[in-house]
């Protein structure tokens, strides 16, 4: 594990893919940025929604989906999270459902020992019709019902994240029962029409009232069945400051999360202690 001089500092960064529909392709590109980033020094690394795979049809998830806990999906994550030390956040693979014909799309994290441990199963279910665009992720996913969060102590500190995934972004009160966190984590997979609109001003809100950071690891470009995603991965501080930002394209960020401006923002307006609900 990579160290910082100022323990109550912990460095991380956020990978950016424009995944395609071929799933041992995915997964070296996201090995080789991850390697990148571990590099720069990072602790704690995000992967995006779909990053494993952006199918054709989107019955292509289906037909890769994996047993929790078992699965080459899941086996070469907790090698690369080994192999580099670091904690791994995979922003979403498809694990089995109740139902044959759909999956859960699932966050799963990895400690540097390769251990799972924390899980995220997506909540809320993304729904567009428009006259050129039509998305109904429940026609192949099954919603989870559980929010989750997880804590890592580095060099003797404790980090607490809150794990959402994408359209999640859109439904503040799921942040408001994780609870207080340093950061939260949002893997996404925005499509273009609705991310010129609302990804930045989504996210800078979830930071500014939740006062934490927000972390967002992106799909962003034109992918093979044509779809095309906004991108722009960020790291937002507590104030709502937008510190990195990947627009569009292959790539990865990085960034310091500060427990000394977490107690700044949280001490001089203390909105957390004021609520009344």
């Amino acid at each position: 594990m990579n160290t910082l001089a100022n323990a109550s500092e912990l460095k991380i960064a956020s990978i950016q893919m424009v995944s395609t529909p071929k799933l041992d392709e995915n997964l070296e590109v996201a090995a080789r940025l991850i390697k990148a980033a571990s590099e720069c020094g990072s602790q704690l690394v995000v992967l995006p929604e779909y990053f494993c795979l952006m199918g054709l049809n989107d019955t292509d998830k289906v037909n890769v989906r994996e047993t929790p806990g078992s699965g080459p999906i899941q086996e070469r994550l907790a090698a690369i999270a080994q192999e580099n030390n670091i904690y791994l956040v995979a922003g979403s693979i498809p694990l089995e459902a109740k139902e044959s014909n759909k999956v859960l799309n699932t966050s799963l994290v990895f400690n540097p020992q390769g251990k799972q441990i924390a899980r995220y199963d997506k909540i809320h279910l993304f729904g567009f019709q428009t006259d050129t665009e039509r998305y109904e992720e429940s026609e192949t996913i099954a919603p989870g019902s559980q929010p989750s969060q997880f804590q890592i102590t580095v060099n003797g500190v404790a980090w607490r994240f809150g794990l959402s995934i994408c359209y999640d972004l859109r439904f503040p009160e799921l942040y408001r029962s994780i609870g207080e966190v340093d950061c939260h984590i949002i893997p996404a997979a925005f499509t273009y029409t609705t991310g010129k609109d609302h990804w930045e001003i989504l996210q800078r809100a979830r930071a500014i009232e939740n006062q934490c950071y927000v972390l967002s690891s992106a799909q962003g470009g034109v992918h093979l069945n044509q779809r095309r995603t906004w991108g722009e991965s960020m790291l937002i501080d507590p104030w709502g400051q937008i510190l990195a930002n990947l627009p569009q394209g292959e790539g990865f960020i990085t960034g310091t999360l500060s427990k000394d401006k977490l107690k700044e923002v949280r001490s001089k307006l203390p909105a957390l202690k004021h609520r009344r609900l």
